[in-house]
């Protein structure tokens, strides 16, 4: 059984954007997000044509690589500092659950590097090279 996300990452409702970690290694995470619909940005982004923000689905990513952080010898807040090479492949819609894995690439002192991809439905949505710094 893998940790609540709660237990592993300080954010919270409504600003968490990852629901469980299905699998997690030293270098690797996976975890979901069902997006209902009810979402508070569904509101404004599209009204009639209801969308994820890119920044939003980037913002999962980036949570999931805190969650798989999470415990490791030097760890702490992780903010990002650097995103690279985002491709936005597909929309996410409500009713889609993202399926989401972050892998870490290396890491030099306080600084992580990690690759991530979110799917839905074995459909690519994005991929993205995020680094982030423990502070």
């Amino acid at each position: 059984m893998f940790p609540d996300i709660l237990d592993l990452i300080p954010q919270r409702p409504p600003f968490l954007f990852v629901d469980k970690v299905v699998d997690r290694t030293e270098n690797s995470i996976k975890t979901t997000l069902k997006v209902t619909g009810q979402e508070d940005f569904f509101k404004g982004h599209f009204p009639g044509n209801p969308i994820m923000p890119g920044v939003l689905l980037q913002e999962a990513l980036f949570q999931s690589g805190a969650a798989l952080m999470a415990g490791r010898a030097g760890g702490g807040l992780g903010v990002v500092t650097r995103v690279q090479n985002a491709k936005f492949k597909n929309m996410v819609r409500p009713g889609d659950v993202l399926e989401m894995e972050v892998q870490l690439t290396e890491s030099i002192s306080n600084a992580h590097y990690m690759k991530g991809t979110t799917k839905v439905d074995g459909k690519t949505v994005l991929v993205i090279e995020f680094a982030v710094a423990s502070v």
